[in-house]
């Protein structure tokens, strides 16, 4: 019975289920026909127009019953408000519609759903705060009082694949997002819900669009008048962004920040009040210029209520751990009338944690540098209303208020107060043979005593320290800091050893240059200053070196303009320098390096072996063409004798000339021993066997491959001699340099130039110019590949002992002399002598002392 009983209700079932089966295909066969779309196009536009508050426009409409029945829309545009501007709220190329099915079964047609893909929506907030949204929310939010119909509900809204854009007023800003889905629905109770996921770019940028992050938002609002008194609870996700393309995409160029972002944003309330609570965190912080041994990670929690309206914030809280430590921060941002006051507290965060944070600004840090100690302590800032001296007065300063100061506001007070205190610091590693221990330090606001120029309050934290650095007294260390930059100074003496060590630590790129220096304590007086995101490198170099300086790191864009500077003294006292390119030691009896507008060492006082001098030297800034741009030096010396040279410069066991020597010492290989240098040699004499040139100045050029005596003036025999000369490598085993010298002599003593070659002459003037090539080491190499010409001039002159009668006396005799073969060899010349010329034949055979030899004469009448 019972089982009869269940066969015929199954039964019943499927024939009910077959009946509405039958009546679907009954309704999909009969009513399209009866279905003008034409007729609803009209009324699908009334009913989306009056939906989202807005004119629409479409070019047709095709109905469709699968799956859920509905229009499909072609060329839909949303007509915006006059009030922000011409361009239209939304477009789509294609748009689907359903219809709701129940108010269609009454006769009435009302659009449950509008979905469109790869739509472009514009956002528009006016100069007043308000959005082109507002008066969707508002369509949406009326109610009808008194009995009236009830407006068309709003549709759910979807959009896939789209694009959404702001604009500000009637401007077009950069920003937008892109790949863009967005729903918009009306849940129970009047509640909506928004829901978005896109990616952020820019219009005027090519950004790695995978590397600005994706963002997720999930919004509820209540009913409002307006958008910003609609009640709302909102998250907002922004994941996997990083640096570098985020700081595009915000400042619209890369800041050289690198790392990984996510942040977390909540906000409950409404826009004029809204409780936001927001996450943020980081991994692997760094600058793009060098990856830094330990990339700085955070992870910071804020919570605040902000005003919308007027750009308020109150009950500002962030929190973060920092290392085995936290940071803390509080404060409060009101409206443009009110004054900020923020306090920034630190609870144990350890010493490393600052020295890794620094490490992210700066590359030239040493990574085995390790620091402890722990930081505690708050700073708070309270502005005050003397503060706004800028806004008050004019910039610079007017005279009349520099004369009459208390016509103007009262000397603001600083708005710093409180204090950090590093405990137990110590710093070790890197080339610190001893660590560098301060038990305490103790950064505080700096006293303000009043606006600077541009009528701002000083913002800094400084404090001093003083610690043992080998010398007999103390290094002083004061230093400034502010969130743009610092200022350093450093006041006292060191050791060379420890100013090598503290050198490297502070990532001066010349400090290696300080390996070749020993001796007494150094004395410094210096002042760095800079901002903590250089574009440059310290322009400094503290000695001499081998090879050119190096070129100053090429800044990204978007950097900060301006680099490090570095000004003061340096000065060394009996001290010694070994120079690669030098055989012994420079004993420096006395130096100081100058640094600021240029590096120079001035007033270097120094022995060579038995050879004294002062000399000075100037570093150039670094040019775009680094051999443009040599280093500048002058020498002076007292009376110099070459042999006192050659032995100063060879060394007890030298065995060869000195000037083979040294051209063998400046001959250029693959790693140029020398220098690129430029400046001038003085001396009061220069004794070079039996001659001696007396107040001897010469501009001289080294050059990686030779050198170059560009001028060279001093007074020779009673006269006065100007030269140049140069040598350089020859030969593919560049066994042998090679020189060519040229010279003009005036007015050369004739008895002193007689007594040179072992003759008695007299009277008149000699004068003379020529030019010499040599190549060799030797004395004998030199002589023998000697090769040039001489022409010299007479006047008046005799010459006694064994010689032709017409040297006797003479009115002027000229001629020329050949250099070849180890000999000067007399050839075209003319003696004149009483109205008769005469041609002499003479050869000097080079050796000590030389050998000269006369021919006789030829004579011929002179012509009338």
């Amino acid at each position: 019975m019972t089982d009869d009983l269940q066969g015929r209700q199954s039964k019943r079932k499927r024939l009910w289920l077959a009946v509405a089966l039958a009546a679907v295909l009954l309704v999909l066969l009969i009513v399209p026909p009866l279905v003008s779309v034409s007729r609803y196009k009209s009324r699908i536009v009334q009913l989306i127009s009056a939906s989202l508050g807005r004119p629409v426009r479409l070019s047709s409409v095709e109905a469709r019953l699968l799956p859920q029945p509905g229009f499909v829309l072609t060329d839909l545009t949303v007509e915006e408000d006059s009030a922000y501007g011409a361009e239209p709220l939304l477009h789509a190329n294609s748009v689907t519609a359903s219809i709701r099915l129940l108010p269609l079964w009454r006769g009435r047609l009302e659009i449950g759903s509008i979905s469109v893909d790869e739509a472009s929506l514009n956002l528009v907030r006016t100069e007043g705060g308000h959005w082109n949204l507002d008066s969707l929310f508002h369509t949406a939010a009326t109610t009808v009082r008194g009995g009236s119909k009830s407006p068309p509900q709003l549709p759910y809204l979807e959009a896939t694949n789209s694009r959404i854009n702001v604009k500000s007023g009637v401007e077009k800003l950069p920003f937008s997002l892109v790949e863009t889905d967005v729903s918009l629905r009306q849940e129970n109770g009047g509640e909506w819900r928004i829901q978005l996921r896109g990616q952020p770019a820019r219009t005027d940028l090519s950004l790695a669009q995978a590397d600005t992050g994706v963002v997720r938002l999930d919004a509820y609002l209540q009913r409002a008048a307006h958008l910003r008194e609609m009640p709302l609870r909102l998250d907002l996700e922004w994941k996997d962004a990083q640096l570098g393309q985020l700081t595009r995409l915000i400042l619209g160029s890369d800041a050289g920040w690198r790392g990984d972002l996510n942040g977390e944003l909540k906000m409950e309330g409404t826009a004029e009040a809204a409780h936001i609570a927001t996450r943020l965190r980081a991994k692997g912080v760094h600058r793009a210029e060098f990856a830094p041994a330990t990339p700085l990670d955070f992870d910071a929690n804020c919570a605040f209520v902000y005003h919308f309206s007027s750009r308020a914030a109150e009950n500002l809280l962030c929190d973060s751990p920092l290392g085995s430590g936290r940071i803390r921060f509080t404060g409060d941002w009101p409206d443009s009338e009110g004054l900020p006051r923020f306090s920034v507290a630190l609870d144990r965060v350890p010493a490393q944690a600052g020295l890794d944070a620094l490490r992210t600004v700066r590359g030239n840090l040493n990574p085995s540098l390790e620091a402890k100690g722990s930081i505690s302590g708050t700073i708070s800032y309270a502005a005050t209303a003397p503060e706004r001296f800028a806004e008050q007065y004019p910039t610079p300063i007017p005279s009349w208020l520099k004369k009459h100061p208390g016509k103007g506001p009262p000397a603001p007070a600083n708005p710093l107060t409180g204090s950090f205190t590093v405990e137990g610091f110590q710093l070790s590693g890197a080339s610190l043979t001893e660590p560098i221990r301060i038990p305490k330090v103790v950064f505080e606001p700096m006293p303000s005593p009043g606006p600077d120029a541009d009528g701002i309050q000083s913002r800094q934290i400084a404090t001093a320290v003083t610690f043992p650095a080998g010398g007999t007294a103390p290094l002083v260390i004061h230093t400034s800091l502010s969130l743009s930059g610092y200022l350093l100074t450093a006041h006292g003496q060191a050791s060379i050893a420890r100013a090598r060590e503290l050198a490297r630590v502070a990532g001066l790129p010349d400090a290696s240059a300080l390996d070749a220096v020993a001796g007494d304590p150094i004395s410094v007086d210096l002042t760095a200053a800079g901002p903590w995101r250089p574009a440059e490198k310290l322009p400094v170099n503290a000695l001499p070196s081998a090879g050119p300086t190096a070129a100053p790191e090429t800044p990204i864009a978007g950097a900060a303009p301006f680099a490090d500077s570095l000004s003061g003294t340096v000065t060394l006292r009996n001290a010694n320098w070994k120079a690669d390119f030098l055989a012994n030691h420079v004993e420096i009896s006395q130096a100081t390096l100058h640094l600021g507008g240029e590096t120079r060492w001035d007033t270097v006082e120094f022995t060579y072996g038995p050879v004294k001098g002062i000399a000075s030297l100037t570093l150039q800034p670094p040019c775009d063409a680094a051999d443009a741009c040599p280093p500048k030096f002058h020498i002076a010396f007292g009376a110099l004798d070459s042999a006192t040279l050659q032995s100063a410069v060879l060394g007890a066991q030298a065995r060869s000339t000195l000037l083979a020597s040294l051209l063998e010492r400046l001959r250029p290989s693959s790693s140029p021993p020398w220098p690129r240098l430029e400046g001038t040699v003085t001396a009061e004499s220069l004794l070079l066997g039996p001659v001696s040139l007396r107040e001897v100045a010469a501009t001289v050029r080294i050059l990686n491959n030779g050198a170059e005596i560009t001028a060279l003036d001093a007074g020779l025999l009673g006269g006065q001699v100007h030269g140049t000369g140069a040598f350089q490598a020859v030969g593919t085993d560049r066994s042998k340099p090679s020189y060519v010298l040229e010279a003009q002599f005036d007015k050369l003593s004739t008895p002193a130039v007689g007594q040179l070659l072992g003759e008695r002459w007299s009277s008149g003037g000699f004068d003379a110019h020529g030019k010499i090539d040599l190549a060799g080491f030797t004395e004998k190499e030199l002589a023998a590949s000697a090769k040039g010409n001489l022409h010299f001039e007479w006047r008046h002159g005799a010459v006694a002992g064994s010689v032709p009668a017409a040297l006797g006396r003479f009115d002027r005799w000229t001629g020329d002399a050949k250099i070849a073969d180890g000999a000067l060899t007399l050839q075209k010349n003319l003696l004149r002598r009483s109205g008769r010329d005469a041609k002499i034949e003479a050869a000097i055979t080079f050796g000590a002392p030389p050998k000269v030899a006369f021919a006789a004469p030829g004579e011929a009448r002179a012509k009338r």
